[in-house]
């Protein structure tokens, strides 16, 4: 099935890839050289294509992933037993002028290749000119206190509108901040939240205090603003005597308010995709993620917006990106969210390399860098146009900032929830969620999950929507071509594995002090 055994990323890399694992004395040709392995190697795994002294750099994508502990011959085994990490707190960065002209320019070509294939979705036009690619109804707790009340108010709705079918579901946001916090960190926990309030794919929206919460309703309505009236109610619960039926009450108002909600023909250029990894392995940077970067490379250049966060798994590939960054105020403010993110680390007495999980290693990931040089793949080539701070959105119609299309930079951690938290709350309409270990995780938005491999995919089919295992042993163009259609029809309300689950949560960036 597979044309090679060992697949070599970069012509300057000094390791390849196992495809399936691999036997001690078994022969593989690599650019016409013969390699003879040493040892058994695990699929995912590398192996070393020629001698490495002891403190030599470790190739892979093109870049150093690591330093050799000791002489590595040709045939060995390359992972945590013999490299060594070369990342430190501190890092010297580069910016030419021009050193994004080659990435504007090849977007063109992109364009012309797809603009007839991937031109409209169908989605829903919100009153502000957004879209949302959901219409559902959700419940914005103010304050942990009420989580279990806004469950209960969930369970009746989904009875009471089942018969509504353009209320496509209806969802509470639990999360046990919004009280007993300070500063900076209370801050953050409103803004996310208020970020949710207003999100598109919310075709209304009901925001549920308790009364006595440092989050007060009065203080959050003015953090967001004007809201539809038609479709955004509030209760507090403490104001009611019955906030069951006070709730129930609302609810219809809103439902009766989204009733006649119809999708219709909207251009791709108002799709935004938030980009993610959990549970990566060796194959992660060869086959799903440099397929979602395919993706992100053609929605940019249609015209659309891509969002790419998990700073910590940039440490290492952060310069791949701010070549790509298309002026130095743009590779300024890069600069800052890394070194912003490092400090974080430092602060609380850290150090900035110690990332990869067991799983990721048992997958074939021997260092960060070699983590963060898959990881940033997913932005694939397009040029890097804005930055994000954590709890910032990427702007739309009828809003004061105006949208900055194109591939955006979000501050923000690698956990699996709250990174896709992240991307929600900064507007991504739908999350590209590529996996080598299998989560059945889902964000407030659907999460497409893409398979690294064919085994995991096989074996988690009730998590899997896409498997870009197929790369190793298929045509990618007609990979990439199938996978288009799967987002395509996403977008136009075709329902993910989380969502045919019930799989879909919230959890804030918690940095601080609790009273």
């Amino acid at each position: 099935m597979y044309a090679n055994k060992l697949v070599k990323i970069s012509p300057t890399d000094v390791v390849a890839v196992a495809v399936i694992p691999l036997a001690k004395d078994t022969t593989c040709t690599v650019d016409g050289q013969d390699i003879t392995l040493l040892s058994d190697i695990p699929a995912g795994h590398k192996v070393a294509l020629v001698d490495i002294p002891k403190g030599g750099k470790v190739i892979k994508y093109g870049y150093p992933i690591g330093g050799a502990k000791e002489d590595i011959p040709a045939g060995s085994h390359i992972h945590t037993h013999n490299v060594r990490t070369l990342l430190s707190e501190s890092a010297q960065y580069t910016y030419d002028e021009s050193s994004a002209e080659a990435y504007i320019s090849a977007q063109q070509a992109v364009k012309e290749k797809w603009e007839k294939k991937f031109s409209t979705i169908k989605a829903y036009r919100r009153a502000d000119g957004r879209i949302g690619v959901r219409n559902e109804l959700w419940i914005i707790p103010t304050v942990g206190c009420v989580n279990r009340i806004s469950e209960k108010l969930v369970e009746w709705a989904r009875q009471a509108f089942k018969d509504i079918p353009a209320v496509e579901n209806i969802q509470v946001w639990g999360h046990p901040y919004g009280c007993s916090q300070l500063g900076t960190d209370h801050e953050n926990t409103r803004v996310i939240l208020a970020d949710l309030a207003r999100h598109p794919n919310a075709g209304g929206v009901l925001v549920f205090g308790l009364g006595c919460e440092n989050n007060t309703m009065k203080e959050f309505k003015e953090l967001l603003g004007p809201m539809d009236p038609e479709r955004t109610r509030y209760l507090v619960a403490q104001d009611v005597p019955d906030e069951l039926e006070a709730g129930k009450q609302l609810l219809c108002e809103i439902a009766k308010a989204m009733k006649d909600d119809k999708r219709v023909d909207v251009p791709v250029s108002e799709l935004v995709l938030g980009m993610k990894c959990g549970g990566s392995d060796g194959f992660s940077g060869i086959t799903a993620n440099p397929l979602v970067g395919r993706m992100s490379d053609i929605l940019t250049s249609l015209g659309g917006t891509v969002i790419l966060t998990e700073v910590p798994e940039m440490f290492g590939a952060e310069q791949v990106l701010m070549d790509r960054c298309v002026n130095r105020d743009t590779f300024i403010k890069t600069t800052k969210l890394i070194d912003d993110f490092k400090d974080y680390f430092v602060r609380h007495g850290q150090v900035v390399y110690e990332n990869p999980s067991p799983g990721n290693k048992d997958g074939g990931i021997t260092t960060l860098e070699d983590k963060s040089l898959g990881c940033v793949q997913k932005g694939g080539l397009a040029p890097v146009r804005n930055i994000l701070g954590y709890g910032e959105r990427v702007s739309a119609k009828g809003e004061d900032k105006e949208l900055t299309k194109g591939l955006t930079l979000l501050s923000g951690p690698g956990n699996d929830i709250v990174s896709t938290t992240a991307l929600t709350a900064a507007g991504a309409h739908m999350i590209l969620f590529t996996t080598g270990r299998g989560t059945p995780l889902g964000a407030p938005v659907p999460t497409v999950k893409i398979a690294t491999n064919d085994r995991i995919s096989e074996m988690k089919k009730g998590w899997i929507d896409f498997n870009a295992g197929r790369i190793l042993h298929e045509d990618v163009e007609k990979v990439t071509e199938d996978f288009v259609r799967l987002i395509a029809d996403t977008a136009s309300g075709r329902k993910t594995k989380n969502e045919d689950n019930g799989y879909a949560e919230i959890s804030l960036f918690k940095d601080g002090v609790i009273l």
